[in-house]
């Protein structure tokens, strides 16, 4: 908690919404699942800049304010994939409209992270298997895949968030770095691998 505060703020506001997200059919099990949670969701923001961390923290700070719940939107967006009639008639009309631009925008981040994904899991395929399914194509009721995630996260981003992710994941691009390389070497570190090398020869 001291040496990432913010990332760790941030985990703990996203656990506090998801507590008052409803799903249907009752209380999903992983609602009551901190330490995977906290897992999941720190290997993610350990990978951010801080001016990204602070401007994601100002989105979750400005949704409390409006009585919004950043975590319910992202699963409401997934519907649009997975529950495509229900999201059409029950929740689209009540979330935020994206603009065009600005989906278009987000289908070039996305398209730079199945990238990455699909590198990661070439490279590692037993941590691979591990995954989500990557592609939208790949959605079932029971299943959401990572596009569908990532697409459903992406558009609860204030524009100025977004803005700043989509030019954190171009400069890494810039670089010649792997984004879920670098979240997945988090999760596997905190579960007590040295690295991802190990990981994989572990499964």
């Amino acid at each position: 908690m001291n040496e990432h505060p913010l990332a760790e703020r941030i985990v703990l506001h996203e656990w506090r919404q998801f507590q008052e997200t409803d799903n249907e059919g009752g209380r999903a099990a992983c609602q009551g699942n901190w330490p995977m949670f906290h897992e999941m969701r720190i290997s993610q923001f350990l990978t951010w800049p801080q001016d990204l961390l602070r401007s994601y923290a100002a989105d979750l700070d400005a949704a409390d304010a409006l009585g919004r719940n950043l975590v319910t939107e992202k699963y409401a967006r997934m519907m649009a994939s997975t529950a495509p009639e229900e999201f059409h008639r029950s929740i689209e009309p009540h979330i935020p409209k994206l603009s065009p631009e600005r989906i278009a925008d987000q289908e070039r981040v996305i398209a730079r992270q199945l990238a990455w994904a699909d590198a990661f899991r070439t490279r590692y395929p037993k941590l691979g298997r591990a995954m989500r399914v990557l592609r939208t194509a790949e959605d079932t009721d029971r299943d959401t895949s990572f596009e569908t995630y990532l697409r459903g996260e992406l558009g609860t981003y204030s524009p100025a968030t977004f803005s700043r992710y989509a030019a954190f994941t171009e400069s890494l691009q810039g670089a010649g770095r792997n984004l879920t390389e670098e979240t997945i070497r988090n999760t596997v570190r905190l579960a007590g691998f040295p690295g991802l090398d190990e990981a994989e020869a572990l499964q």
